[in-house]
């Protein structure tokens, strides 16, 4: 069996799910589990939405009817009988929505982000499989929260392995020897308290990996909107190199640097059972793409990888001391209590340097507890640029005419912490 994974931008559109029935019945020619994200950019609709109930920052209901509009805008193209049983399923999902809109907010954010902003995902799952179903592509819709058991860590979902691997295997093998293919959302799981948990931004990668670790299966195919693993990202760089193979190590470390083509979580429960993990076009689906697989030998090409609306955060101790391990220690437990992802540190004796995504209501309530204890300065609307296999010519090029803030280079990486002259601190 395999596993494929379909994120956003494949399922954009009404147009962009018939691509992928096209796919699917061109590629399956064994049981095949289907991973897919929410459809476009909803992930970042529903963000809002989220903000605006929780925060009172925007008119809640006014967003949520976009998200409705936007997915019976697309069901309307795919199921023009309006009396397909595919619109009482996405009803069903609307009026719990509003349910929950509707109270007032009784938890943390988190918690409440997890429960509306995985709804995403159902409304895609639920779409994708009708589709599936009326083109005459059998299939089984099954609920990833069912499957992948998490802690209550809401937005980062730590992965119960043991318990989700027993309900993988005593609820979906089952139905991969009658169905030859299953719709599984990606990005969410589920708590023992039967509450939604998500498991990171762009999530869906992860799950797929989850499920191909779980079911012992022969590969995991993500279908992205470009032609593989690129060597930078076609936002930033005209001529961008596609990489034909890349062995585990190496896309690990490029995930962790940022590079956004892979989730950072994927690589490693495949790697521990040697699946290998294939990037492929949606656009040309008989392209070859990126294979990444277990193998000695090292990218040697140069890799650059941008993150932008960063924040660099200087912490000093109040009395000027030097920064020591209780410090240290101190430090990191609050950022680790707030779920903010340290993305480059750097320490000096009087002051400990760490650039993070500026997630503002994260940083806002870090920034809070820091100041307890700490002096903080910052630098808000930074990039973080990371060169893999470096020279000088090109770390100078991409560094001019900015503002270099923070400089760590080792033999083969070189990570810069910059801002634009112009732009203000």
């Amino acid at each position: 069996m395999q596993v494929f994974k379909f994120g956003g931008a494949s399922v954009k559109d009404s147009e962009a799910v018939r691509n992928v029935l096209s796919i699917l019945k061109s590629q399956v020619k064994e049981p095949t589990v289907v991973v897919v994200s929410a459809m476009g950019k909803i992930t970042n609709k529903l963000e809002e939405l989220v903000k605006a109930y929780f925060y009172k920052e925007g008119d809640v209901q006014s967003i949520f009817e976009e998200v409705k509009s936007f997915h019976l805008n697309i069901a309307e193209q795919l199921f023009p009988n309006v009396a397909d049983p595919v619109y009482s399923e996405l009803n069903n999902v609307f009026v719990e929505m509003q349910w929950a809109l509707e109270e007032e907010p009784a938890y943390s954010y988190d918690h409440h982000y997890d429960q509306l902003v995985s709804q995403g995902e159902v409304l895609s799952t639920k779409i994708i499989s009708a589709f599936l179903e009326s083109s005459g592509l059998r299939n089984k819709w099954m609920d990833a929260r069912g499957l992948i058991q998490t802690d209550n860590t809401y937005r980062e979902g730590k992965v119960d392995y043991a318990l989700s691997e027993d309900l993988v295997q005593k609820e979906l093998l089952p139905v991969l020897k009658t169905h030859q293919l299953v719709l599984i959302q990606g990005f969410i799981g589920g708590t023992s308290e039967n509450f939604t948990t998500t498991l990171g931004r762009e999530g869906s990668d992860y799950t797929a990996a989850l499920l191909a670790y779980f079911t012992n299966a022969r590969q995991v195919i993500i279908w992205k909107d470009v032609a593989g693993v690129l060597n930078a990202d076609p936002k930033y760089f005209r001529n961008t190199k596609k990489i034909d193979e890349l062995s585990y190590h190496d896309a690990i470390e490029l995930t962790y640097f940022g590079a956004s083509v892979i989730h950072p979580k994927t690589i490693k429960p495949l790697q521990n059972k040697g699946i290998p993990l294939i990037v492929k076009s949606f656009l040309d689906p008989n392209a070859i793409g990126t294979s990444i697989h277990e193998g000695d030998q090292r990218l040697q090409m140069a890799s650059y990888i941008f993150k932008d609306k960063q924040i660099l955060l200087s912490i000093q101790a109040k009395d000027f001391s030097f920064i020591a391990e209780d410090n240290l220690s101190e430090i990191f437990n609050l950022f680790s209590k707030h779920g903010v992802r340290v993305n480059m540190m750097q320490n000096s004796a009087i002051s400990f340097s760490v650039c993070v995504d500026d997630e503002q209501h994260k940083i806002q309530n870090l920034l809070s507890d820091l100041q307890n204890h700490f002096r903080v300065l910052y630098n808000s609307n930074v990039q973080l640029m990371t060169i893999r296999n470096y020279d000088q010519d090109i770390v100078n090029k991409l560094s001019q005419n900015k503002i270099i803030l923070i400089e760590q280079r080792s033999r083969n990486t070189c990570q810069l912490v910059m801002k634009s002259e112009e732009a203000g601190g």
